[in-house]
């Protein structure tokens, strides 16, 4: 097996991709920045899409909890509850179970300490999470218009699709994130 070829930086100045670049275009943080120069093999790595998709799993369970938690805890208990408001506090509490799910991997798999784990699940996930839940959840409405019967075939099919697509959606920028710090940054 040939090992993949690193693909060059969009500029040739040394200190491109560091946040204390001279030009601006060169830091991550910057909206312009690049990254790569379309090398496609960037993107070639299944080992890193295999952890980036475990990662990805590990956020998508932490995200479901506190969603559907919520979801379930409203319909019951306040059934009047408008839908926006609704799907704000399933975002809300998917983005919270998730942040504590993260943690407590971090803490448990790797080793963190509490503070860290937290800090880490916070800083290097939060994205991640708020595309997850946006994406799931706007699934989720297009396709039943927010209120669905559990007993009917289509509730777990919408609920698939929804699921699907919340995995999918923040996929490419965990991968990402995980080539261009080479190293996992969470579960």
């Amino acid at each position: 097996m040939s090992a993949i070829p690193t693909p060059k930086p969009l500029c040739e100045m040394a200190e491109h991709g560091r946040e204390d670049a001279s030009a601006a275009c060169c830091r991550p943080s910057s909206p312009t920045f690049m990254g790569l120069q379309g090398d496609i093999s960037f993107w070639r790595d299944t080992a890193a899409w295999w952890r980036a998709s475990k990662n990805t799993f590990n956020c998508l369970i932490g995200c479901v909890i506190g969603d559907f938690g919520m979801i379930i805890f409203l319909q019951t208990s306040y059934p009047e509850t408008p839908l926006m408001v609704v799907m704000v506090l399933a975002m809300a509490a998917g983005l919270i179970t998730s942040i504590l799910f993260e943690t407590g991997i971090l803490r448990w798999r790797e080793g963190f300490a509490w503070g860290e784990a937290l800090r880490v699940a916070v800083s290097m996930s939060f994205i991640s999470m708020l595309a997850m839940e946006l994406a799931a959840n706007a699934t989720d409405v297009i396709l039943t218009g927010g209120a669905a019967d559990p007993s009917e075939a289509w509730y777990w099919a919408a609920l698939a699709i929804s699921l699907l697509v919340g995995f999918l959606a923040p996929l490419p920028y965990n991968y990402y994130k995980l080539k261009k710090h080479g190293a996992s940054c969470h579960g």
